[in-house]
């Protein structure tokens, strides 16, 4: 199993727990336990919580990739970019060599 489908795998669990918080709360509401309000203010704490975890994790993932990806040794896209760059100056410089080439023959 791949890093990606580990993560969507966590990911959905994680919906299906909050669809989960959602009717337990929606359950103590209608069986008087909690008022409304109470209830709405216990998801949206519990959804701000999982938000900031959710933040988290992907910082980290970010994190864990960024530094793989160095340890690797990948250039960056600047790097290629700059790589890109040079090439494209060194074949125009070898076309006009080239040329001045033909016409000197």
């Amino acid at each position: 199993m791949s890093i990606f489908e580990s993560i969507r795998k966590a990911l959905m669990a994680g919906l299906g727990v909050q669809e989960s918080v959602k009717e337990l709360v929606d359950e103590l509401i209608k069986k008087g336990e909690l008022s409304e309000t109470q209830g709405a203010n216990l998801v949206r704490e519990w959804s701000d919580k999982v938000g900031k975890s959710g933040d988290n994790l992907s910082k980290s993932i970010s994190e864990l990739v960024n530094n793989t990806l160095e340890k690797m040794n990948i250039p960056s896209r600047e790097e290629v970019d700059k790589i890109k760059t040079k090439t494209q100056a060194l074949s125009s410089r070898l076309k006009k060599l080239e040329e001045k080439s033909k016409e000197t023959q």
